[in-house]
């Protein structure tokens, strides 16, 4: 058996003995955001540290737990995944994505993915909220390189939609509903744990990116393959270098999204309930 795959599939066996709740929907909570799960009625939790072999979450801020529950009135059953693993903590690509590869066999048909980004496109403030359009993941190794699994999807599957059209069509109703303003832009995926200098920001600038960070892309590119139905947000924390005047820190980003967070709560119930009533 393929070692990437034997991993995954030990890694479920053991949520499978500890958690019998069916997820129809997975969100995960980038930078700043964990205290969504405040917010819905949560039923049963699991830590990372609970699954032998599950990357841990190093990061600040990070709880590194998965919750499930329900969310909003319509009591959605979710799993949320309370501070995610990145590829810079130091593991390999294929470690990053089985937390998401995991939620599509607890039975997640929709991945929600949210992050804190640079904003790179010069209209965009620090606050905005960002739905994703589309990604550039060349940055990053691809999650797919190496033997193919055929458990989990074709050699060559197709990028040419990985945010859903139609997610993405509910998500600004929902937004319009709640009175949450709502840019749109493309994201791109960079390795970090560093911040980009002034030059790096203007070449993805000229490639036709809008938001830049560490996470998201090849967690999209993982669900995608396996066959979810992908939407993503961006809490746009702060303008990237060389167009912010002021040093980049984590700091910032923590205090930008905690800013962000109550019109980010509302908007995400809102569109997981519109996704949920489709």
């Amino acid at each position: 058996m393929n070692t990437v795959y034997e991993k995954l599939m030990k890694c479920y066996e053991q949520v499978e003995k500890k958690i019998s709740f069916r997820p129809k929907l997975a969100l995960v909570l980038g930078s700043g955001l964990g205290d969504f799960c405040d917010t819905i009625e949560i039923s049963e939790t699991l830590d990372y540290g609970e699954i032998e072999g599950f990357p841990k979450s190093t990061v600040l801020g990070h709880k590194g737990r998965f919750v499930f529950g329900y969310c909003g009135e319509k009591r959605v059953p979710v799993v949320v995944m309370q501070g995610r693993v990145h590829y810079y903590e130091g593991y390999s690509v294929c470690d990053v994505v089985l937390p998401t590869r995991l939620m599509k066999l607890m039975g997640a048909k929709t991945l929600f993915l949210t992050n804190a980004a640079g904003g790179i496109n010069p209209s965009f403030h620090a606050g905005d909220l960002m739905l994703i359009t589309d990604h550039i993941s060349s940055l990053v190794p691809s999650p797919l390189v190496g033997e193919k699994i055929e458990e989990l999807g074709v050699r060559f599957p197709d990028m040419s939609e990985v945010y859903s059209k139609r997610l993405r069509s509910l998500i600004e109703e929902a937004a319009a509903e709640v009175k949450v303003p709502l840019v749109r832009g493309v994201y791109i995926q960079t390795s970090g744990p560093n911040y980009e200098t002034p030059a790096e920001i203007r070449a993805y600038g000229r490639l036709g990116a809008d938001a830049v960070g560490m996470s998201t892309a090849i967690e999209a590119m993982a669900a995608r393959h396996m066959g979810m139905e992908i939407c993503g947000i961006s809490c746009i924390s702060n303008l990237a270098a060389g167009i912010s005047s002021n040093p980049l820190s984590h700091k910032e980003v923590q205090e930008t999204a905690d800013k962000a967070a109550p019109m980010f709560r509302r908007l995400v119930t809102a569109s997981i309930e519109k996704i949920a009533g489709k």
